[in-house]
């Protein structure tokens, strides 16, 4: 229960609630414990009237006001019950709000490097599973549990202050059940935890199947990702078999024993009071509190289940929020992550870098990174001027998309120093680094909404004339008029509703209203037709006016209008020169033009080997 203790300390902000909690559960149990005490003298003061102590004239007015008082303190007990229950509602959403907040806060200041080892289904899957687990448990607890364990230790004063070895027996029965559950817990937690992976796995395959189920379609995947899909689940119930039989034996054995106390009980109980020692009125309150301490015990079952839920969910919601951040995240993204309440988010726009003057805007200066710990790119020097167009070739995997990973912060050097703008991007923050360089990607990765939010992605507080002006440049404003709601157009979940060049063109419009002073374009049009290269094409040239440029490109005519080619072999720079300069030195690129004017199916095929297209 140490985790849920570390819940709680986590979210000290809800001490109101936790107090109110507190306390209306101590007065539903006061008023529970009215109701066993008016039935004690109602019952005397009938026993007393039949067996002719009294007439029955003179105690009806004494019956009658008990009546009522018992009328009042069950309706009492009902509203207060049910105003501790809104409190109880109010503070789980709270804490739900807050937890899931923390969550996702700490996920987005961590390192690319976690996400590149995860399924995106499996932390969604982890994110609801955990805090839904944890805030229905404390739910639960608050609501019903709670309450009624305050009773119960007020039920045990009263029994004992009757005859201690009734309360006795009584307390006997929590500590015992609890020891019982524990020689059951470490099997079903064990399970539980199996049962977690098969489930995120599944969950995680799930949504990465509808995302992208087209291809799922074309390779006529449906019945085998479904038969996939339920395997996963057949293997929990499975599990759940093996938990469930070792839990519900052990729970048979547990209310065995505590159905044999309360045998001792009620007949001790019966023994007494048939002897004299307890009137009928005492034997009707005392089988009211046994049966008040009773409910707890039958309850116990599930509170235990689903507390062992919100133990094991709060170790997956642990272990995510104990992930190292990135030591340049967002200082606010940090704070969020340790916040005890929902913080007041107010996202400034970040300020981008300004070339200095005589200084190279990029500059890498001895480069080496691997993803593992062997090394992708080894002892990387180049630099670019001020709206100087530099474009990488090389062989796919020798190094490219890494060198443009480092630039966006994504990643950092192993050895060696990156510089833009004249800064070290150790000394900048992700925030500053990334306000910086603008990229469009080969996938334009729009999210649902309009064009509109799409392209001010980056700047939300655009005026409508900005976002305009930038779909002007990027040749996208004549389709977004077409449509019938223009800017306003839903594009749909990774903008589904919209062809790849429109997609790109939004893409590219989004870069230019950034407006960073470096501009990155990786294969940016490789997965268009012509007709919709071309377009996009025109949006890029305008996009890289006054910008410096870092291209990886697919066609050699992109990368002939360059100022300046760097070669990569093997993750080295081997080669540095404008394309006039290297189209003779014998390298890469004079393979590459040399292969280009030949259309034989083998020179094609070697292009292909470089992320290239023949002319």
């Amino acid at each position: 229960m140490r985790s849920l203790a570390r819940i709680l300390r986590s979210t000290s902000a809800l001490w109101p609630y936790y107090l109110g909690v507190i306390l209306s559960s101590v007065a539903v149990a006061a008023l529970s414990l009215v109701t066993p005490f008016i039935l004690r003298s109602a019952t005397n003061t009938i026993v007393s009237a039949v067996s002719g102590q009294v007439t029955a004239d003179s105690v009806t007015s004494v019956i009658i006001a008990l009546a009522i008082g018992l009328f009042v303190a069950e309706l009492a007990n009902t509203l207060i019950h049910n105003v501790g229950g809104y409190i109880g509602d109010v503070m789980a959403g709270r804490m739900r709000q807050i937890l899931s907040t923390r969550y996702f806060a700490r996920l987005l200041s961590l390192p690319q490097s976690f996400f590149d080892n995860q399924v995106t289904g499996t932390i969604i899957a982890r994110l609801d599973r955990s805090i839904t687990s944890i805030t229905q448990f404390l739910q639960s607890f608050s609501n019903n549990f709670f309450p009624m364990l305050i009773t119960t230790f007020a039920v045990l004063g009263i029994t004992g202050w009757y005859y201690w070895p009734l309360a006795l027996l009584l307390a006997i029965v929590f500590p015992l059940y609890m020891w019982l559950t524990t020689l059951t817990s470490k099997k079903w937690q064990r399970i539980e935890g199996d049962k977690n992976k098969d489930i995120d796995a599944a969950g995680g395959r799930f949504a990465e199947v509808i995302g992208q189920v087209k291809v799922v379609k074309s390779f006529v995947s449906e019945l085998r990702e479904l038969g996939s899909f339920s395997h996963r689940y057949a293997r929990t119930v499975s599990l759940t078999r093996e938990q469930s039989q070792h839990w519900h034996v052990m729970d048979f054995a547990r209310g065995g024993v505590m159905n044999l106390i309360f045998f001792g009980i009620y007949l001790l109980l019966f023994w007494r009071t048939l002897h004299g020692y307890f009137s009928l009125g005492d034997l009707v309150l005392l089988l009211q509190l046994i049966n008040m301490a009773k409910q707890p015990v039958s309850m116990m079952s599930y509170l235990v289940d689903s507390a062992q839920r919100a133990v094991a969910g709060s170790k997956d919601y642990f272990e995510v929020m104990e992930q190292l951040p990135e030591h340049t995240a967002n200082s606010q993204l940090l704070a969020a992550a340790e916040a005890s309440d929902v913080p007041s988010i107010s996202p400034e726009q970040p300020v981008p870098l300004t070339p200095a003057p005589a200084l190279p805007v990029i500059a890498f200066e001895g480069v080496s990174f691997g993803y593992t710990e062997q090394q992708v790119i080894h002892d990387v020097s180049f630099a670019a001027s001020a709206g100087e167009r530099i474009a990488l070739v090389g062989e796919s995997g020798g190094g490219k998309s890494t060198l443009v990973n480092l630039l966006l912060g994504l990643y950092r050097p192993s050895a060696g120093r990156m510089l833009v703008c004249g800064r070290d991007v150790d000394e900048l923050d992700n925030a500053t680094l990334r306000s910086s360089v603008g990229v469009v990607f080969q996938e334009a990765a729009l999210f649902s909404g309009t064009v509109r939010e799409n392209i001010a992605y980056g700047r939300p507080g655009a005026s409508d004339a900005e976002v305009m002006a930038a779909a002007l440049k990027a040749n996208a404003h004549d389709f977004i008029e077409k449509f019938s709601d223009g800017y306003d157009t839903v594009i749909g979940e990774r903008g589904l509703r919209l062809s790849g060049g429109q997609k790109q063109r939004v893409a590219v419009a989004r870069a230019i209203l950034k407006d960073a002073p470096v501009l990155v374009l990786d294969e940016a049009t490789s997965a268009l037709d012509t007709k919709a290269e071309r377009a996009v094409q025109k949006g890029l040239d305008e996009l890289m006016v006054g910008r410096t440029t870092l291209i990886i490109a697919h066609r050699l005519s992109t990368i002939a209008s360059v100022d300046k080619i760097i070669t990569l072999v093997d993750g080295h720079v081997d080669e540095i020169g404008s394309p006039a300069e290297l189209a003779h030195t014998g390298g890469i690129y004079a393979e590459l033009l040399a292969l280009t004017a030949s259309n034989s199916l083998e020179n094609r095929r070697k292009l292909q080997k470089f992320g290239l297209k023949s002319e």
